[in-house]
């Protein structure tokens, strides 16, 4: 390999990790660590009770009432395909807004647990894997890598399609 053939390959992590870099509210969901863009976030909530929404995907786990708002709520255990689980002192809600065609949608996800905020250096993210063709991980932004760890980097506009992203918003009256 010459040398600007490898200059070329480091030139593109490096190009993913300047990209991806910055803070980041880190939460496990399972046995795994996930990172979310902080800017992302609008706030963490405790479990309340939500009303089931029928008909809708089972992932969705319904609706809250936020402050005069109401916002659907997804499993996001459900909506990757891990086994559900009963809720724990710990199992939070993390409201996010998620760009939708020309909005802003707010959403809670149900998570296992809030870890911490990390500012992920440039140097410590990779780009996600190649599965295969047949394993959609669009929703990857990329890896962080913080000591022996690492943490799935989302993209939180990309965890639900279009189609259901619509359906929600109209399921939630948004």
């Amino acid at each position: 390999m010459s040398r600007s053939e490898s200059g070329g390959t480091a030139t593109a992590e490096n190009s993913v990790g300047l990209r991806l870099a910055g803070k980041y509210l880190t939460f496990k969901l399972a046995a795994e660590e996930y990172g979310l863009e902080i800017l992302k976030v609008q706030e963490i909530i405790q479990m309340q009770p939500i009303t089931r929404v029928p008909r809708t995907p089972s992932f969705v786990r319904g609706v809250i009432n936020l402050r005069g708002k109401v916002i659907p709520v997804i499993d996001l255990r459900l909506k990757f395909g891990i086994e559900s689980t009963q809720d724990t002192e710990r199992t939070c809600i993390i409201v996010v807004q998620i760009h939708h065609e020309d909005s802003v949608l707010v959403m809670g996800i149900i998570i296992d647990e809030v870890r911490e905020v990390l500012d992920i250096p440039a140097q410590s993210i990779e780009e996600a894997p190649s599965i295969g063709s047949q394993v959609d991980t669009e929703f990857i932004m990329g890896m962080g890598k913080i000591g022996s760890a690492v943490k799935i980097l989302l993209d939180i506009d990309k965890v639900l399609s279009v189609k259901e992203l619509s359906g929600i918003a109209q399921a939630s009256g948004a």
